[in-house]
């Protein structure tokens, strides 16, 4: 029934990261899996140090090899990786990846600007391999991780305008919660519990770019969606081509509440069956190439 976009394991136990996460590992995923319906997801690896302990690409090669198709494997490359440069050849990693199997870019969470001109040249070497790419939001550099923009978006903007060949998946506070206008912009860093009353940057920006992609996963995501059902179900069907259901799953027992909200939506009929299947599944084999 559903494809997740996104998803994280550990093939061995590591410390306990964010002072709190443990990591499932992948036998632990798929028991989860079983349970919520998920046929097959996307693994991320964690490669930045700024909050978790960094993990190979080879170690989600691994994992998805050993899963015998249930598990699909990302690649992820730090913009400051062979020479910290503006113009460092970034595409001989991906490259590689590529043919390695790998699916896409992601989850990219360094501590940096959108327009730092090393994320910008890893876009670039991106869009030319045809990867789409998944990132992470905050909004401050330092005691974070993820991209920084600032209120409205403007540098993810200039990305898309950038780089419109290249298939980018919004993700992250600082993503979600500027799908309604704020009452103050520090409301952008956490989850904003009031309604939609007018909508914000992001469903602007989504009919502006055809790049910009919505991945759904986390807390952020649904609460993008359950802060305002009646703003959910205008969202989810007029962007229905385009949104792609996830968990972020990384701990075994982590409560996942979006296939139930997307379920019932479809069970009321405020989300057709269609639309339902794209968001839960459609939208990821057509981005993946399953």
């Amino acid at each position: 029934m559903f494809i997740d976009i996104h998803a994280h394991a550990y093939r061995r136990p590591c410390p306990p990261q964010d002072g709190t996460t443990i990591f499932a590992n992948p036998r632990e995923i798929l028991r989860r899996y079983d349970e919520l319906k998920i046929d097959l997801g996307v693994l991320l690896p964690l490669i930045g140090p700024e909050t978790y302990l960094p993990q190979s690409n080879e170690d989600i090669l691994d994992m998805a090899e050993e899963s015998k198709g249930r598990f699909l494997p990302f690649c992820n490359i730090d913009p400051r990786g062979i020479s910290n440069s503006p113009d460092a050849p970034l595409d001989l990693w991906l490259k590689h990846y590529q043919k390695a199997g790998c699916r896409g870019l992601g989850e990219l969470m360094p501590n940096l600007e959108f327009r730092d001109p090393r994320v910008l040249n890893l876009f670039k070497h991106a869009q030319a391999i045809g990867f789409p790419v998944i990132f992470d939001s905050c909004i401050r550099i330092g005691g974070a991780y993820g991209l920084v923009d600032e209120p409205g978006l403007p540098q993810l903007e200039f990305c898309l305008r950038a780089f419109p060949k290249l298939k980018i998946l919004g993700h992250g506070p600082a993503f979600w919660s500027e799908i309604a206008e704020l009452e103050t912009p520090f409301d952008r860093g956490g989850y904003p519990p009031y309604p939609v009353r007018r909508e914000g940057v992001v469903p602007k920006l989504m009919r502006r770019y055809s790049n910009l992609y919505g991945d759904l996963s986390a807390g952020s995501g649904f609460n993008a969606l359950s802060r305002d059902p009646r703003y959910a179900v205008k969202f989810l069907n007029e962007f229905q081509d385009r949104l792609l259901y996830g968990t972020d799953i990384c701990s075994a027992k982590q409560w996942i509440p979006l296939p139930q909200f997307l379920i019932d939506l479809k069970a009321n009929r405020k989300l057709s069956r269609a639309a339902f299947q794209k968001i839960a599944s459609g939208n990821a084999v057509t981005m993946l190439g399953l």
